[in-house]
């Protein structure tokens, strides 16, 4: 089975909607699901979570925000 193919930050600003799953977060950012998850239970998430239903999704907005190195808001 191959790793999923990491998107450019082109992509994720032009192709992708404003909330995605934790696992398409993990390939962006380049760690395991696993990892991620585990960071979003301990509050140390480098992304905004939101609940959505019974699951959570990371808000893209922060996503590009991490990813071009911008700092985060207070």
């Amino acid at each position: 089975m191959s790793k999923p193919q990491r998107p450019t930050l082109a992509e994720i600003r032009s192709k992708w909607p404003a909330t995605v799953a934790i696992t398409k977060a993990a390939v962006a950012i380049g760690c395991s699901s696993s990892y991620l998850y585990d960071q979003i239970r301990k509050g140390a998430s480098p992304v905004k979570t939101i609940p959505v239903g019974k699951r959570r999704v990371v808000v893209t907005a922060d996503l590009v925000r991490l990813l071009s190195g911008e700092e985060r808001a207070a």
